[in-house]
């Protein structure tokens, strides 16, 4: 990699967007100790924003548990002028981190939980200034991990450790905008500005004074946000010496009975929500792509196989992902992170003789467990909120990791009622719900008469092998063939014979597994390295045209 050049070098908040900007990523120099204090000397680089494991990070190594993984970058400070502060942010870093400047102890953090750092770093700056960040990823299985494993196998994957998203700087005034929310309605948007009382927006060319932090837009023409008209309407925030771009869309969510049958509605008409799951790993950067296009690429090409939807699976993505989203029009099913202990005979086995009606109040009874998924769960939502290409969260998957999910969607629904819940994917219903969701692999789809709308929400994961593409000698899936032709007939099989025929029985959307192959797993659409196309683009939208009221 050209050293000259900065990885992802792109302003990585799109919804509160400021012109101060300085990125810190490219290479650091790297340490790793079993000591806590900070080394002085450093043997290795590492390029950031890539996990240690990667091949795109220069290291490409897992390190046993109890190391700690020291990053070393160099700064001067030219923001810092007389009415300014400086903050440090990181979107993402797998598990825990502290912060140093000059030496001196800034913050413990951990991102998969607290969501995005930011953090004022201007009492420890000088002219010149050290930016040490101590990393220590044991695999606490108490933060949520999503589908990282030591031993990756079937449908688990390589451990990503350390820094995976942008580190920077940006400058602010004493006094600043902190956060901006958007609720929208089909005429207007509710827009709250956090840390603020009084100042002004600027949208559509006009001015307008706001006060207690909250402002009402109307936008003069109406365009409601959907897949096929993706409208964005973009205003500007000012306050004092302080200014930010944002954005919103007009859109609604509701359930509404329609012939007898309970639908699931966009912008107060039946939809149906023809999805993809994606797991995103990448074959060279593993959590990160080595591009921010990479995630632009992987929407496009999802949209022109006829997807309006994509299930973002046990992973929440850098903002620059949930930005093209909003862009391209495609909507997103967001998972929360699940953590806590996966068992295979009680998350997998006993759901697959048929037992999927079991209470969860008293599962997974650990307190910090629990603690540290709330916090993750509500931190999730406050910092995705504003995208309107999210319209559906899942709080837990197959039973991993699953607690009181009745209160836990009273919970979620508290901070957002705007959008459609799914407590329970797959399996263990019993709780509060907006929707009926079941995973159907290995034996046929027979769509049900639910009371709830119904969501298909995995199915599929046919295997494809393809020898050239593929990077583990085994290979893992749902069902094996042995030729794309075969490959092709049996996945329009299944879509003619079960998924289409279910929309008349209450089916409301379907999540086919999965967009590509990842390391082991080898039943995606495309090959793991995204370079080979084991779908057929003009048959999946034929059959996407089919999945419609």
């Amino acid at each position: 990699m050209d050293n000259t050049i900065i990885p992802w070098n792109i302003y990585p908040r799109p919804q509160l967007k400021r012109d101060s900007f300085l990125n810190l990523n490219g290479e650091w120099d790297f340490e790793v100790s079993t000591y806590d204090y900070i080394p002085k000397k450093y043997n290795m680089k590492i390029v950031v924003p890539y996990p240690v494991e990667s091949k795109l990070s220069g290291v490409e190594r897992h390190f046993k548990k109890g190391s700690r993984l020291f990053y070393r970058r160099f700064f001067d400070a030219p923001m810092r002028i007389r009415w300014r502060r400086v903050l440090l942010h990181c979107g993402g870093i797998d598990q825990k981190a502290e912060v140093y400047i000059n030496g001196c102890f800034v913050i413990e953090c951990c991102t998969s939980i607290e969501g995005p750092l930011t953090v004022d770093i201007t009492p420890f700056l000088k002219e010149e200034n050290e930016l040490v960040i101590k990393v220590i990823d044991d695999m606490d299985r108490t933060i949520p991990y999503g589908k990282q494993s030591e031993k990756p196998k079937e449908i688990w994957y390589s451990p990503v450790s350390g820094i995976w998203q942008t580190v920077w700087l940006e400058a602010v005034p004493e006094y600043y905008i902190k956060g901006i929310k958007a609720t929208t309605t089909l005429d207007y948007a509710d827009i709250e500005i956090e840390g603020v009382d009084e100042g002004k927006v600027v949208f559509e060319g006009k001015s307008y004074r706001f006060y207690d932090g909250k402002i009402r837009l109307s936008p003069t023409i109406k365009r409601h946000w959907c897949p096929t008209d993706p409208h964005l309407y973009y205003f500007t925030v000012q306050v004092g010496n302080d200014k930010v771009e944002s954005y919103f869309a007009l859109r609604t969510l509701e359930i509404k009975e329609v012939y007898g049958m309970k639908r699931l509605c966009l912008n107060g008409e039946p939809f149906f929500f023809n999805g993809v799951l994606h797991q995103g790993y990448w074959k060279d950067g593993l959590y990160t792509p080595e591009r921010p296009d990479d995630y632009k690429l992987d929407i496009v090409t999802a949209r022109n196989m006829g997807f309006n939807t994509i299930r973002k699976h046990l992973k929440v993505e850098a903002e620059e992902f949930y930005y093209q989203c909003d862009k391209l029009g495609v909507i997103v099913f967001q998972d929360m992170v699940n953590n806590g202990k996966f068992s295979k005979f009680r998350d997998i086995v006993i759901p697959m003789l048929g037992l999927k009606r079991l209470p969860d109040r008293f599962k997974h009874r650990s307190k910090v467990c629990r603690r540290s998924y709330l916090s993750a769960a509500q931190n999730t939502v406050k910092t995705l909120y504003s995208h309107p290409c999210i319209c559906y969260w899942t709080l837990f998957n197959e039973g991993w990791g699953q607690f009181c999910s009745s209160q836990i969607y009273d919970l979620i629904k508290g901070i957002d009622s705007t959008r459609f819940i799914d407590s329970a994917s797959g399996w263990f219903k019993g709780g509060k719900t907006d929707v009926e969701s079941i995973h159907c692999y290995m034996k046929p789809f027979i769509a049900p008469f639910p009371d709830k709308p119904f969501v298909l929400s995995e199915f599929g994961g046919y295997s494809l092998k393809v020898e050239e593409h593929t990077v583990k000698d085994n290979n893992y899936g749902y069902k094996e063939f042995e030729d794309r032709k075969q490959f092709l007939e049996s996945l329009k099989k299944l879509y003619e014979e079960q998924i289409i025929p279910g929309i008349g029985k209450g089916l409301c959307g379907c999540i086919f597994t999965q967009f590509c192959d990842v390391e082991q797993e080898t039943n995606g659409l495309l090959t793991f390295d995204r370079t080979y196309m084991k779908a057929d683009e003009r048959m999946l939208l034929a059959i996407a045209e089919r999945l419609k009221y």
